[in-house]
């Protein structure tokens, strides 16, 4: 072997010769379907907001609307409280000033489905998602199809994955946003 030839260490690996390329492309592909994804959260938050507004005859009837004087939440929380739930207590209180409950309810629908249809605030509106999923499954507990687990965790979980890996930014307004709020991190 000579000084000039090469040596096997200096050759490079078949993951190096594919180069970025290929990893930056399966990068763009899964970030795609995440900004998708967050879009059909997002889609879901507002379509409730709307139904439950208006009373289009899907999950809520036209004269069990909130415009109509219905509530959006009596109905959910008032079922779980029949049916045993071990968290009753916390249910009856947020029923006791139920005007509010209410409110805070709708906004939350409104402000989430909105931040993940643009992908704007996509951190704030993750971790209220993730706090009216888990309190949603605290509310239908015991589950009957599975002692511990349903998928309102699982989507907990997943909106907190979209805000750490910036959903927002992808299929969506995250990066204009980004340097509309630049300096307020809250608000990302």
């Amino acid at each position: 072997m000579t000084a000039t030839a090469a040596s096997p260490a200096a050759l490079p690996t078949p993951a190096a010769r594919v180069g970025t390329s290929v990893g930056a492309e399966k990068k763009s592909w899964g970030y795609t379907v995440l900004g998708i994804a967050r879009l059909m959260v997002g889609f879901t938050f507002l379509w409730a907001f709307l139904d439950k507004t208006f009373g289009l005859n899907f999950s809520t009837p036209a004269e069990g609307s909130w415009l109509n004087g219905g509530s959006p939440t009596a109905g959910f929380l008032g079922g779980s409280i029949a049916g045993g739930n071990p968290f009753s207590g916390a249910w009856e209180f947020f029923l006791s000033i139920n005007p509010l409950t209410d409110v805070l309810f709708m906004l939350g629908l409104l402000g989430v489905g909105v931040a993940f249809m643009l992908g704007i605030g996509t951190r704030l509106a993750a971790v209220s998602a993730a706090a009216m999923y888990t309190l949603m499954y605290l509310a239908a507990f015991p589950i009957a199809s599975n002692p511990l687990y349903d998928t309102h965790l699982l989507m907990a979980v997943a909106v907190i994955a979209m805000a750490g890996l910036a959903a927002g930014d992808h299929v969506g307004l995250g990066k204009q946003w980004h340097r509309l709020v630049r300096g307020n991190r809250f608000l990302l």
